[in-house]
């Protein structure tokens, strides 16, 4: 029971979180994943209204069948053009989800008002598209767009139901498609619940495994995987948009006379002590990295100019705050030294701005440390 209370918590909180951009950027992928499925399984679909036909199936069903393929194919279409985009609306998981489950209402609803109302709610072939639309949203790897669809499928589904129970004259009771049973409805609906809950599970162990590979265990930061699969892209993007982006090379001084003389233990509280007093002061816009062993590199859409004066209260903010390894030990003073660059005016890759970022950063090292250098000749 304490697991599954634990689940169910931590399942709560990542309903609360904001994807962070390492998981936006999956779920990027994944939209453009999905749409380019949508339209080869809109391909595929197409064959059904003439299998349909050619077994002995009404003509009204495989017309109303066509009809919806050929809508979904259309659809399909254009969600692939904006998934192409180079910059995609935010709204786009979640209103393509959205539309992946009232598209096969819609064609549930065609059926009825074509053929008969009971293909409308034992439809099993396409009803069964409703489970296609919710697993694919793992592929966003967002746990609202999972949930938001899950529910919206359940709701439409149960008003289709209704729909049919409230208008209809007669026996529900076809040939080709049985009769309506409500008990087999109550466990469709229980099918759709349980295939949402699947699917939010899968997202939300996959967004775990997401953070895992890309954060440090020490100190909670981002790590080397993410400034080497995330930030060029955050490069190529202001580089192609004309927007200006700062990098910043940090390294704290003279850390290693603190493992020499505490010991490593107390090495490791003050490099997390070091992060915590940084990380105070900034933006969720400003993704922090730690590069290795006590460096650090700081992502700013900010000039040169103001990215120095940034990181000159960052540096202020960390000497102002003095590690205590102990309550009866004499405090450390922390400081860091850094190196600037800036995008496009240094360069246009990550691998040029961390170059020139680490020649200034070994001149304000060479210079007495505890300094920012934006500039050379500094």
């Amino acid at each position: 029971m304490s697991t599954l209370r634990e689940t169910l918590e931590d399942l709560t909180g990542a309903l609360r979180e904001r994807p962070d951009d390492l998981l936006l950027e999956i779920g990027a992928g994944g939209e453009l994943l999905v749409a380019r499925l949508r339209v080869f399984v809109s391909c595929l679909l197409m064959l059904l209204p003439g299998l349909n036909w050619l077994g002995g199936g009404l003509v009204n069903d495989s017309l109303a069948g066509l009809a919806g393929t050929l809508g979904v194919l259309l659809f399909s279409l254009a969600w692939l053009r904006l998934a192409l985009r180079s910059r995609r609306p935010a709204w786009l998981p979640m209103l393509s989800s959205c539309f992946d489950v009232s598209l096969v209402s819609g064609v549930l609803l065609l059926l009825g008002l074509w053929s008969t109302p009971v293909a409308t709610v034992n439809s099993t072939v396409v009803w069964s598209c409703y489970l296609l639309a919710i697993f694919a949203t793992a592929l966003r790897h967002d746990l609202r767009v999972t949930l938001v669809a899950g529910v919206l499928a359940m709701v439409q589904s149960a008003l289709l139901w209704t729909w049919v129970m409230t208008t209809a004259d007669g026996p529900l009771v076809s040939a080709d498609y049985g009769s309506v049973s409500s008990s087999t409805q109550l466990q469709r609906l229980m099918l759709l619940a349980v295939a949402t809950v699947v699917s939010a599970v899968i997202v939300f162990r996959a967004q775990r495994l997401a953070q895992w590979s890309a954060t440090d265990g020490l100190t909670g930061l981002h790590n080397r995987n993410y400034l080497n699969s995330q930030i060029p892209t955050k490069v190529e993007a202001a580089r192609r948009e004309g927007r200006t982006l700062s990098l910043a090379l940090i390294d704290l001084d003279n850390f290693r006379h603190i493992n020499a003389e505490l010991g490593h233990l107390a090495g490791d509280r003050a490099l997390r002590h070091a992060v915590a007093v940084i990380r105070r002061e900034l933006g969720r816009e400003e993704p922090m990295i730690r590069a290795g062993g006590e460096e650090f590199v700081l992502i700013m859409a900010l000039p040169i100019g103001a990215a120095w004066e940034r990181m000159e209260v960052l540096r202020r903010k960390l000497e102002a705050a003095p590690f205590v390894p102990e309550p009866d030990v004499e405090p450390r003073r922390l400081t860091l030294s850094a190196g600037l660059a800036s995008c496009p005016q240094d360069a246009n890759d990550l691998s040029g701005l961390m170059k020139r970022a680490d020649e200034r950063l070994r001149a304000a090292k060479a210079a007495g440390r505890n300094r920012v250098l934006a500039r050379d000749g500094e």
